[in-house]
This record gives structure tokens, sequence and C-alpha cells, in this order.
């Protein structure tokens, strides 16, 4: 033991171990790369134009308006109203339609996998797709229909053009109503793929793309409908969705209610309800929607489900182009109780000459439909829109 360790006080040790020390220029290091990394980001910020910061992006090829491009003939790309926020029931995302006569395409490319879609946009060229400006009337909602100044009505605007058959002139006349389109994707698509272009599609208000599938309806030669929720029994707890006709409000409020359903997209030869047998039962609360409607050139079609309806006594004090739904093809939804009601609908066309059912968007509906569609048409059975089966009834 050294001396100085003797001499040296209890409890102090005057040698230390030495610690490990980082040498100081590895945190200088460090914060340089991080600036580094900094001033390269924002650089390439700056630099690089990218104002979706990664997003999905759409390339669009298509052609000035007149001028042809290289792929094919003249396209145009359809106005398009801007989207309108509303308390929907649901949201559900919409599948872009194959490619149809007439139109353009674009192609979606996911950003985050690089994936690539092909959609198709119809182009508004063509006459039976083009909304005409003299039958729309701005609102607080939005544009609405009205009858034109040189009184050509809505409902005749945007009928579908029929020709007559001169071997068969008393051929069976079936039209058929498909309703709640445009909120189910795949059901709406399959109504787009399977049924013929005289099958009229009845489009629900609160579809997320709506307008782009009415206007592919009308490409395709379907007739459209705008269905308007109307109070049903048991509401709120059975509830149509927003902005609904009812009993409880005034004849103004309902008004500014249908106006603003109307504004939803444009197009359409008419209304139909949308459930509403509470509010069709009531003349009352039913007769100044009627008398609107018929001072803005549109027809109203009754989907049947309700015995109460007044539609068909009310419209011809009103002087309303109507038609009322003689049978509901899917009103059990199985295969066999559908192929049961459609023999039933052929049946009746043969008796009565004229017939009109309405159908849901259910994929049963349509799969069975289009089949007996093919079949009944080569048993003499002529399909029409609905346009061609409502009547105008006299005034009473």
């Amino acid at each position: 033991m050294a001396a100085d360790d003797l001499s040296a006080p209890l409890g102090q040790n005057t040698k230390r171990k030495g610690r490990l020390r980082l040498p100081g220029v590895v945190p200088q290091a460090l914060a340089g790369a991080l600036a580094l990394f900094i001033i390269v980001f924002a650089a390439w910020a700056l630099v690089v134009e990218d104002p979706l910061g990664g997003e999905p992006v759409a390339v669009v090829m298509a052609s000035a308006p007149g001028k042809p491009d290289a792929a094919g003939p003249t396209a145009a790309t359809p106005p398009v109203q801007g989207s309108r926020n509303f308390d929907s029931p649901a949201s559900p995302t919409q599948t872009p339609p194959a490619a149809a006569t007439g139109t353009q395409t674009i192609t979606i490319i996911d950003g985050s996998t690089g994936k690539r879609q092909e959609v198709a946009i119809p182009s508004l060229q063509d006459k039976n797709v083009r909304v005409e400006s003299r039958l729309l009337e701005p609102s607080r909602h939005g544009n609405i229909p009205r009858i034109g100044p040189d009184g050509i009505r809505p409902a005749e605007a945007y009928a579908r053009a029929m020709k007559p058959n001169p071997a068969k002139p008393n051929a069976p006349r079936v039209a058929i109503v498909i309703g709640g389109l445009g909120i189910g994707s795949g059901a709406t698509q399959l109504a787009f793929t399977k049924l013929s272009g005289a099958v009229t599609f009845a489009f629900a208000p609160y579809g997320q793309d709506i307008e782009r599938l009415v206007t592919r309806a009308r490409s395709d030669g379907h007739e459209v409908l705008l269905q308007v929720p109307m109070e049903p029994f048991e509401y709120p707890d059975n509830d149509p969705g927003p902005q609904t006709l009812l009993l409880s409000l005034a004849a103004e409020q309902n008004i500014d209610r249908l106006h603003w359903l109307m504004s939803r997209f444009q197009g359409y030869v008419g209304i139909a309800n949308y459930m509403g047998a509470r509010f069709t039962s009531s003349e009352q609360a039913l007769a100044p929607i009627l008398r609107e409607l018929n001072q803005r050139g549109l027809l109203y079609f009754d989907d049947g489900t309700s015995p109460r309806s007044l539609v068909s006594q009310l419209s011809g004090s009103n002087g309303l182009p109507f038609a009322k739904a003689d049978i509901t093809i899917d009103a059990v939804p199985t295969q066999v109780h559908i192929d049961r009601a459609l023999t039933r609908l052929e049946a009746m066309a043969r008796e009565r000459g004229v017939v009109v059912a309405y159908a849901s968007a259910l994929p049963a509906s349509i799969e069975r439909i289009a089949q007996w569609a093919k079949a009944a048409e080569a048993r003499g059975i002529v399909l029409v829109p609905i346009s061609a089966i409502a009547i105008k009834p006299k005034s009473s």
C-alpha cells in the first residue's frame, strides 16, 4: 500500500475510473445529417410540382369539342354539376361504368399501388343525353325542371323515341320500372349490364355519383325517373331519408324539399314515390305536390305498393300524366316467386294489351327480368318505356 493511500481522507478516492465517452464529432455528424435531409426534402417540394401530395391522380385523354383526336370520333366532356352535401343514410362507393357508344375514356391511377383503371364518360353531344337549358329553372337549391318557353315539357323532351312496328300494331305492351338505383353500386352496375334500354330506371336521390349514373343510363337509352322520398307509415322508425315529404309540414315546406330533390340531377321524365304510403293517402298533402309536378311538365309514376294511394284520383283534377304499376314483380324477392310474377305479368299483358310493372334493384330481380324479357320479346311482347304508358287523364 502506498504512503499517500494511508494519508488520504476516508471515503474519498482520488483515482476515478475513466468513463466511456463518444467523441464530440458524432453528435455533430447526426445533427448535420438531419439538417441535410430537411434541406433536400424542402428543395424537392419546391422543385417538383405535385399539388396532390402523392394522392391518386387521373389522366384524362380528351380532344377539344369539334376536333377529333387520334383515337376516334369527336368527344366532348359533359358539364357536371358540383357535388352536393346532404345527410345521407348511406354513402356507398359507386362502380365506374363500362365503355359505351359516344364516350371518352379517362385513366385513373392509384397513387399508392400504381393500379390503372379505365373509366368511360358519356359524351353529351348525343341528343338523347343532352340536358336542355331551356328546360331548367334556377332555384335556391340548384337547377330544377320547368316547361320550356316553346311549351315543350321535360316528360316529352327526355322521353325515349319509340318506333312503331307495322307488323305488330296490336302487340301486348309492357313497361317495367326498376327502382332504387344509384345506391348499391353492384346492383346498379348489373342493371346497366343486363337490362335493355326499354326498361325505365328510377334513381333514388342519395347516390354519391348520381349525375354520372343518370347520364350513363340515358346514353344507354333508358328513360329516367327521380324517386322522391315520402312519409311512410311508422315514420320516423321507417325513414326514407333526408328531405322526406311529410304530412306535418306545410305545403310550401314540402315543395321546397321537392325542389331540393329535383336539383339532384336532370334529364328525368317524371318522379316516382319512394315509400310514401301515408303521404300518398292524404289529399291535403299530395295535391300541392301533383300540381307542382304538372306545372313543371313532369309525369308521376306510382309504384303500386300502397292500396291507399290517391294519385289516380288526384292526377285527373290536376291534369297530370301518370302511370301506376299493376304488379310488383319482386313482392316476394325469391327466384321462384319472381318467375311466377313474370308469368302472370305476361298473361295480363295479353289479356289487357298494356301492363305496368315495378321491381326493386335487387340482383335476383334484375337477372330474372333480363332473362324473361329476351324470351318474351320473341313471343311477341313489346317492352316500352314508362312515357309510352303514362296517360293524361281528363280534368274532372
